[in-house]
């Protein structure tokens, strides 16, 4: 597949999945909340390390930069 994920766009991804890992960790969040949101933190790691998003796939959004 085709890398549709720019340097930033990772960046925040990654930032977002820490904050909430911390979070968690210092039990501010706790439950059925606090696994979905951890679920979708492990989705944001791993699309920031793959640097394709599936979603951005089906709806045409690319935030890499063009190379000329």
């Amino acid at each position: 597949m085709k890398k549709n994920m720019g340097g930033t766009d990772r960046m925040i991804r990654f930032v977002i999945a820490a904050v909430i890992g911390v979070l968690y960790w210092q039990k501010i969040i706790d439950g059925t909340l606090a696994y979905v949101l951890l679920t979708l933190a492990g989705i944001f790691v791993l699309t920031s390390f793959v640097s394709i998003c599936p979603l951005y796939s089906i709806v045409g959004l690319n935030t890499c930069k063009t190379k000329k």
